[in-house]
């Protein structure tokens, strides 16, 4: 399942990526939405492999993941993959997509304090280390 969604959602930036180069002509924002989707959708994909088998849909603290980018950056999926879409905002003009990442970025903060509940009441201490060392 977790393959599936990985190829979904690369399929998905590889089609806004072909609607960016061929369908709008190359403004600033252009350039800086098609840069910033490219430099952090990669990361975005890394993070989500790097989550493994602790990734879930659902508040579920099955493990805490502190290596790779997770040594930085609480979580990484959340902020790449913001920075993404707005990305792809920029590069695409279509304002119903930026409506879409208005809605959805409520839902992440409330599914990051789910998630960091979770993650407390299972972790305790450890989990406080963790993000006293951390970024977002």
């Amino acid at each position: 399942m977790k393959k599936i969604l990985l190829w979904t959602d690369a399929a998905f930036c590889l089609g806004i990526a072909v609607i960016a180069l061929f369908l709008r002509p190359p403004t600033l924002y252009w350039r800086v939405g098609l840069l910033l989707t490219a430099l952090t959708f990669p990361v975005w994909v890394l993070a989500r492999v790097q989550l493994g088998s602790a990734f879930s849909f659902g508040a579920e603290a099955r493990q805490l993941v502190t290596h790779g980018l997770y040594a930085r950056f609480r979580h990484p999926i959340y902020l790449f993959g913001s920075i993404a879409y707005f990305g792809a905002f920029l590069a695409l003009q279509i304002w119903a997509v930026l409506a879409v990442w208005l809605a959805l970025t409520p839902i992440e903060w409330v599914r990051l304090r789910r998630e960091k509940r979770a993650l407390r009441a299972r972790f305790g201490e450890t989990y406080d280390r963790y993000c006293a060392s951390t970024w977002l």
